[in-house]
């Protein structure tokens, strides 16, 4: 819930840093953005670099074999010891001899103009017998080796047709693969011979890096020289370019680890500044926080508590900026002010409200007096003295409860007593035309404290309203404890009269509240008037006609033992 308010979008603090990021975020994505497009440009440009400089070089080894192609094109051509070699030898051994001879010291001849050979070689396929120069770097192991995986080559091909030697093509031989031409005439085969990784010599000049590789590379990708990395081939450049004289190819792999560290310096800077802004996010967040947000908090924190009524709450001392210095004082000044100011308001209402409980009291005082003196005045008329003693006696009880009692709360039993004289007194006026009953199952309720003249307040209204001279009337009181919630207490009063007219009843369903005018009903008006002031919202007076005839009245107040006050009432049950 604390983050719920921390974040909403109308704080400060959600939009600090939703500015903070609307700004940083593009300036990030723009620099990555940059950065990419960078990288991008680069690579292209090393790319086709690369491109170029593959299809150099592969023009270059092209033109080579193209050379040794025409030269064994022309020797196919003009050299007629060829057709020697396409005969038996035993049909004239001594000219076949001779023919091996004179081309044995050709290839020896001629494998020096061609410095990309290493062998250049005649089969005679009739005769199983292969001619080949002797390079003199080899071994004489090496040159046997050679000269039988030849042989093998050659025997395999016997059988193709002579349009499948138009193209250079790679041989696996041992763990070297070798770049071989053949042209065939008859049963002879003459050609050429050449290791892969010599033809890639001219290559290794080229710095691609400690990682980076030239490599031959047959129709299927297999590398004729070096080996192909097999793990994270998408961390290299790969560019290559298709032989046009051969079945291979010519590959060239770049780390992009070479080809970024050429970047301008000016993109290094980028990667700081993004790491850098990543870094200052927090930093100044934290700033923000300490200097900024947590002071707006506290003061925030505080008026929160302080509109929910607790006026104690003040803003802590912290060590922050003047101008938050400033506002936690005014605003710690502006609560105490405020709290003195409600409490001199409440203790103008508390005397306003005694004032009132007291003159509403007074209010009520006259209403049986005259009638009391009326009696007495009767029954002196027929000198019966015991009745005008005992008259005297309940009235004398009645007034000192008046006097002694004003403001005060009194306990049930007192009010009860007061009710009593009042009724006696009614009785003995009324004679068989008036009875009543008083009657609490809870002997403890009898000592919770009701504003005084409550009950006799409703007792009276009914010997006003209620009692005529045709049919008698019976009053019933009941105190008692509130059914549903045992907090409060409950009393009734009903009589057996006419009841409240349905004028009466709607008049105070409609305006419960609204100021009394004339003298009707004063009594139930005041009732509910002090009802209001002592309880607030806690008190309630219903008034209706009972389903069985006479009104009836319900009074539910809190149910109270003590006193908090001199004044006489419950100040914290006003103040709630």
């Amino acid at each position: 819930m604390k983050w719920a308010h921390r974040l909403s979008n109308k704080s400060i603090r959600f939009k600090l840093l939703v500015g903070f990021l609307l700004f940083v975020i593009p300036l990030q994505l723009l620099l990555i953005f940059d950065n990419y497009y960078a990288m991008t440009v680069v690579r292209e440009q090393v790319a086709n670099s690369n491109r170029n400089l593959a299809a150099l070089y592969m023009d270059q080894i092209d033109r080579s074999l193209e050379e040794v192609d025409k030269y064994l094109r022309t020797t196919v051509a003009f050299e007629s010891d060829l057709i020697m070699l396409d005969l038996p030898k035993g049909i004239n051994s001594d000219n076949y001899y001779l023919a091996k001879i004179n081309l044995f010291n050709k290839l020896e001849r001629d494998i020096n103009t061609y410095k990309e050979m290493d062998y250049l070689f005649v089969y005679s396929s009739v005769n199983r017998e292969l001619i080949t120069n002797h390079p003199p770097g080899d071994t004489m192991d090496q040159l046997k080796e050679i000269r039988e995986g030849m042989a093998a080559m050659l025997r395999e091909r016997e059988s193709w047709p002579k349009g499948a030697f138009e193209l250079w093509f790679p041989y696996q031989l041992g763990d070297d693969y070798y770049i071989s031409k053949i042209q065939k005439i008859g049963n002879v085969y003459i050609g050429a011979w050449a290791k892969a990784s010599k033809l890639m010599s001219p290559l290794g000049l080229l710095d691609m890096g400690p990682e980076g590789k030239s490599l031959l590379v047959t129709d299927n990708m297999e590398p004729m020289n070096g080996v192909m990395p097999l793990d994270n081939r998408d961390d290299y450049l790969q560019v290559s370019t298709q032989s046009e004289q051969g079945q291979f190819a010519l590959l060239i792999l770049i780390p992009y680890s070479v080809i970024l560290e050429h970047l301008p310096f000016l993109q290094r800077i980028w990667y700081v500044v993004i790491l850098g802004a990543l870094i200052i996010l927090p930093i100044f967040y934290m700033f923000l926080r300490q200097n900024i947000l947590n002071p707006i908090n506290r003061i925030v924190t505080v008026m929160r508590r302080v509109r929910d009524g607790n006026l104690d709450q003040r803003v802590e001392p912290y060590p922050v900026s003047s101008e938050f210095e400033l506002m936690n004082d005014v605003f710690n000044s502006m609560v105490a002010q405020i709290k003195a100011l409600k409490i001199d308001v409440y203790e103008e209402k508390l005397l306003s409200q005694q004032a009132e409980l007291k003159h509403l009291q007074l209010q009520i005082n006259p209403h049986f007096f005259l009638n009391a003196l009326n009696t007495i005045y009767n029954l002196a008329q027929f000198r019966n003295y015991q009745l005008i003693q005992d008259m005297s006696d309940y009235l004398i009880q009645y007034m000192r409860f008046m006097f002694q009692n004003n403001l005060k709360l009194v306990t049930v039993e007192d009010e009860i007593a007061h009710t009593r004289n009042y009724l006696n007194i009614q009785a003995m006026r009324f004679q068989d035309g008036f009875t009543y009953e008083i009657r609490s199952d809870d002997a403890s309720l009898m000592q919770a404290r009701i504003p005084p003249l409550m009950i006799q307040t409703f007792v009276e209204n009914t010997i006003k309203h209620a009692i005529t001279m045709d049919e008698p009337i019976h009053l019933r009181v009941d105190v008692e404890a509130d059914d549903d919630q045992a907090s409060f207490l409950r009393i009734v009063i009903r009589d057996t009269g006419q009841g409240f007219s349905e004028e009466a009843l709607g008049k105070w369903q409609q305006e419960p509240d609204a100021e009394h005018h004339g003298d009707r009903h004063i009594g139930i008006w005041n009732a509910r008037r002090r009802l209001r002031l002592i309880y607030q919202e806690k008190a309630r007076l219903q008034l209706s006609n009972h389903p069985e005839g006479g009104a009836n009245v319900e009074i539910r107040i809190p149910l109270q033992f003590e006193i908090s006050s001199e004044e006489g009432y419950d100040v914290s049950i006003i103040d709630r």
